[in-house]
């Protein structure tokens, strides 16, 4: 990995060589994330945007130049990334912009974002020779490590709080990971997966923990920015829970402003859940995310919900040097904005995923953003992954099926109500 120059401590700045450290900066244990810093004189040379527009690999290794593996590096064969970016007009004149697009990960192969982390630590762990790799997560990151790891037959551990949605527990057993199921909080289940990692030797896949996740996740920046011609957005919109999406498209913008590729920074607006808003606190209050304190978590986007955001660091920063803003939204906000982003856009969003909608409603409300700028809103997770709060969501706009025997005049019964 020559391109790789060093890892960077976030706290003191300090460098160090790739194999000087595992994960964090040792200096300050768990809290020191690392950043990834590249030879961008190098990169140049082997990719381009004239490369990519004669690359025939839709997925997140078109970009493998811009990624800490080797050139060589098996991948695993599941496409993951290159999801589709619809572009939304209705959705711009209802709220009154210029243009507006959706990016819907919940396309990935395992319906969320978080295939694009978990497909560089499937990588990593095998440089390792890791006989297992672990992740703490409410759901989705679990499911991406693994489906990953049922692509390659990596074994692997996973810690989700048991409140976790059935279906996103669903695709853990099916894929025949080993499931603890943590009787407490997110929390709870990150440290005692940081615990284990380190008991049993286990490769961790931790989000904000292990450095190169942000360069999974970075690969959307580089997405949205191709599709769009190398044009960037004037802002992009993202819920935020650990904030390790927000500090990847940070990640991937960065990388493309220092190759020359774009000429602005969008800026970035993180959405959080009133009831999970540490980072949301934290931005308007200015305080420090090193000393803040956790808050009491408590959010129907249960993929969004963390009491002490874990890569709270890049996801302040990533905020702060864009000139974006956080923005808070209830969870009733959040289940209404589900059906409203199907109908715009015809993109089934979880409440997580939704959420990034809800935000831009209520920055347009707030007139926080002018008519004429181009906005992203990335849908972060399929609704498929959360049924319950779909079926409520619809309850709540009014939405019902109507019962009818098999019977045509019992139909024209009940269209005559509707038509009425």
């Amino acid at each position: 990995m020559d391109h790789v120059i060093s890892l960077r401590s976030l706290i003191s700045g300090r460098e160090f060589a790739v194999n000087e450290v595992e994960y964090v900066d040792p200096e300050y244990g768990n809290e020191g994330i690392l950043d990834v810093c590249y030879d961008y004189d190098l990169i140049g040379k082997c990719i381009s945007r004239e490369s990519l527009r004669e690359n025939r690999e839709l997925n997140i290794w078109r970009y493998k130049p811009l990624l800490p593996v080797e050139a060589d590096a098996a991948v695993p064969s599941l496409a993951v990334g290159w999801t589709p970016m619809y572009d939304a007009p209705r959705m711009a004149a209802y709220l009154g912009l210029k243009h507006v697009w959706v990016k819907d990960d919940g396309r990935n192969p395992t319906a969320s974002f978080k295939d694009r982390a978990s497909a560089i630590a499937v990588v990593k762990a095998r440089e390792k020779g890791a006989g297992i790799i672990t992740t703490a997560s409410t759901g989705n990151a679990a499911a991406a490590l693994s489906g990953l790891c049922a692509s390659v037959e990596q074994p692997n551990v996973i810690f989700v709080p048991e409140s976790a949605p059935p279906a996103k527990i669903a695709q853990l057993l099916v894929f025949n990971s080993t499931v603890m199921l943590v009787q407490g909080t997110y929390d709870d289940a990150f440290e005692l997966c940081l615990e284990a990692a380190a008991e049993y030797g286990w490769y961790n896949r931790n989000t904000a923990y292990n450095p190169y996740m942000t360069e999974g996740k970075k690969t959307a920046s580089f997405e949205i920015c191709e599709q769009l011609n190398w044009k960037t957005p004037d802002r992009i919109f993202v819920s935020v829970g650990d904030g390790c999406i927000i500090g990847g498209l940070h990640k991937g913008l960065k990388d493309l402003l220092a190759l020359g590729w774009i000429d602005k920074m969008p800026k970035l607006m993180g959405i959080q859940a009133v009831g999970s808003s540490y980072m949301y606190q934290a931005w308007v209050n200015d305080e420090d995310v090193l000393t803040k304190p956790p808050v009491d978590a408590a959010t129907v986007a249960d993929s969004i919900s963390a009491g002490l955001p874990r890569d709270r660091l890049k996801a302040m920063a990533a905020v702060k040097e864009t000139d974006g803003a956080y923005i808070s939204v209830t969870d009733d906000e959040i289940l209404a904005a589900i059906p409203a982003l199907a109908r715009l856009s015809a993109v089934f969003g979880e409440p997580a995923g939704a959420a990034a909608y809800a935000g831009l409603v209520k920055a347009v409300q707030e007139n926080l953003i002018s008519s004429d700028e181009k906005v992203v809103v990335l849908n972060t997770g399929n609704g498929l992954k959360d049924i319950a709060s779909a079926m409520k969501s619809v309850e709540m706009a009014g939405t019902k099926p109507y019962r009818v025997s098999p019977d045509l005049n019992d139909l024209k019964r009940v269209m005559r109500t509707i038509i009425e």
